[in-house]
């Protein structure tokens, strides 16, 4: 697919083109038995189903608002201190970091398991290739997001991948966007980010000057306030060479209309 006046498209990682937050929870309740941290907290060391539960449901939530300063503390050990709180939390008595260790890392090879780059989304991703250059652009810590990319095996698909850990600002800033047009050799106004996030992908392609954004809203629930505005919206990352055509439309529409403009002249 060549279009005039895109050239790359930048993918983000984490719920856009794989479901991580699915491949979370099924960590915790849906893996076979021996592998779910439910199953191994109530056979093992002996916790009712709904502290269980319980423990879980707080580590999920503890995810959802983590700050990681990679200065301060590395990931495994502030991961582990999720585990540690929540465990904590809900039984009481001293912390017990031994525990806490084991939970993580059966959550975390489970769920590294369950991450996987789905055959429609391999096929959409070499047939975009083929006209355009594509790169993964995905905030987090080093270690885990490489983990991540390896565990999907992803790496094939892209002509770069830029882990927002190893450079020196993430998403939304201007700054890591503009090192992913230096590597592929092109211009912001050739680029369009897809992504879930409106505060990360969304705001950060409109701040670096991207040609378009392209936000994936699963729900397809408008929030209350949906700012910043993305220049389209998705449900699927399937949906995206739609879009892609249509801005093919659009900007031969408008050329063939300048051109018929500068004629009239």
């Amino acid at each position: 697919m060549g279009l005039h006046g895109v050239k790359a498209v930048f993918f983000d990682l984490d719920n856009t083109l794989i479901d991580t937050a699915a491949a979370g929870r099924r960590a915790i309740e849906e893996a076979p038995r021996p592998l779910q941290v439910i199953s191994a907290l109530q056979s093992k060391h002996h916790y009712g189903e709904g502290e269980a539960r319980a423990i879980c449901d707080k580590v999920q939530a503890k995810l959802l608002k983590e700050c990681h300063d990679p200065a301060k503390m590395c990931i495994t050990d502030l991961r582990i201190s999720h585990w540690e709180e929540a465990i904590q939390e809900t039984i009481g008595g001293e912390a017990n970091r031994d525990l806490a260790a084991e939970c993580y890392y059966l959550w975390k090879t489970t769920r590294l398991q369950h991450l996987t780059l789905a055959e429609d989304t391999r096929a959409m991703l070499t047939e975009l290739r083929k006209g355009l250059r594509l790169l993964l652009l995905t905030n987090g810590e080093r270690q885990t997001q490489r983990e991540k990319i390896e565990a999907c095996a992803c790496q094939p698909y892209f002509d770069a991948i830029v882990v927002g850990g190893e450079q020196k600002e993430e998403k939304p800033a201007p700054s890591i966007f503009h090192y992913c047009c230096d590597l592929l050799g092109v211009q912001p106004a050739e680029c369009v980010m897809v992504g879930d996030s409106l505060d990360t992908d969304i705001q950060g392609g409109l701040n670096a000057g991207l040609k378009a954004t392209v936000w994936l809203n699963k729900a397809m629930t408008a929030p209350v306030d949906t700012s910043p505005v993305p220049h389209y919206i998705i449900s699927s990352v399937l949906d995206l060479p739609a879009v892609l055509q249509k801005m093919e439309h659009n900007i031969n529409a408008k050329l063939e209309s300048d051109h018929m403009a500068s004629s009239d002249e």
